[in-house]
């Protein structure tokens, strides 16, 4: 049984039940669900991630202390931590009754303060272009198991997917960091008899391929453990994930191959950007892709920014 199956049922075996009886004048007010950071919140967790963190649990969502007092809060710190500790064979940790934590009662602008550097969710263009999208994607992930008052619902909605120009100019970035990196740097590496250097261009190609395969599938790129994971998954070109892990885990022995196989791979990832009628160059480099793309940025402070704004070093 997956770990957000397992929690979801602990939830409606116990945690259910203890804020219906205990907490029914403010159940209105509250959400629970399990989300966040660790593996079964993303549906990645198997047999080897119970060694850690793996337990019945879910968090409860509750919003600023205009709404809800810190007496209130303790309250239901107290009765979460009553909670039955053992389920199904697993036992719960202890925790805090206050303070940060991954699980148990949370204040909704606490989680997205740590989440997106704001205490609502909102963000401006600057904000959405420097945001992480594995934070952000653990503001979306797993599964709400009961909002009475709405606002979590809202504001996962809000920030399920980056906002087209943001998209576009991330998309951008990461196409010339390909361009740069695999179709210019590898091969002028391995000329200079820099391998290491050759080694560090492929794995920064590999890193953009990654990045970009996830913008054109509009989706948010998981932390990087889990990235090649997520990407089999995908609707559109994760038939490229075996061919990006060869070129990060072969050496340069096989230099002529992995050229090809980067050229390979950058007139797929041209075909699908073609596809998508993201751009209007028509040839096989990369950085003249990227520039195109840039151009169908609709906003001119965010299209006038530099072609990297976006880019994480």
């Amino acid at each position: 049984m997956k770990g957000l199956e397992f929690c979801e049922k602990y939830y409606l075996e116990f945690g259910k039940n203890m804020l219906e009886t205990e907490f029914s004048d403010i159940l209105d007010k509250l959400a629970t669900g399990l989300l966040g950071s660790g593996s079964e919140c993303f549906g990645f967790d198997d047999d080897i991630s119970r060694d850690h963190d793996f337990e019945p649990s879910f968090c409860i969502f509750i919003p600023d202390e205009s709404i809800i007092d810190r007496k209130t809060e303790f309250r239901l710190e107290r009765a979460y931590a009553k909670l039955p500790k053992e389920f199904m064979g697993l036992k719960r940790s202890l925790i805090s009754p206050v303070g940060a934590k991954r699980r148990g009662v949370i204040r909704i602008s606490d989680f997205l303060m740590s989440k997106t550097g704001t205490p609502d969710g909102n963000l401006s263009h600057t904000e959405w272009l420097l945001s992480d999208e594995n934070a952000l994607l653990e503001v979306t992930n797993g599964k709400m198991f009961f909002d009475g008052f709405g606002e979590m619902t809202k504001i996962r909605q809000k920030l399920s997917y980056l906002p087209d120009d943001i998209r576009l100019k991330k998309l951008a970035g990461n196409l010339l960091i390909m361009a740069q990196s695999g179709q210019y740097n590898y091969s002028r590496c391995i000329s200079h008899g820099e391998t290491g250097a050759a080694q560090l261009a492929c794995f920064e190609f590999v890193r953009a391929a990654v990045n970009v395969i996830f913008l054109l599938n509009k989706r948010y790129v998981p932390y990087y453990k889990w990235s090649f994971k997520a990407l089999r998954s995908l609707e559109k070109l994760s038939n490229l994930a075996e061919t990006l892990e060869f070129l990060i885990s072969s050496d340069n022995d096989l230099f002529e191959t992995k050229a090809e196989i980067i050229e390979d791979v950058s007139k797929m990832v041209i075909d699908e950007l073609q596809a998508q009628n993201l751009t209007e160059a028509i040839c096989l480099d990369l950085e003249k892709h990227a520039y195109s793309v840039n151009d169908r940025v609709s906003k001119p402070e965010i299209r006038n920014m530099h072609i990297l704004a976006a880019i994480k070093s």
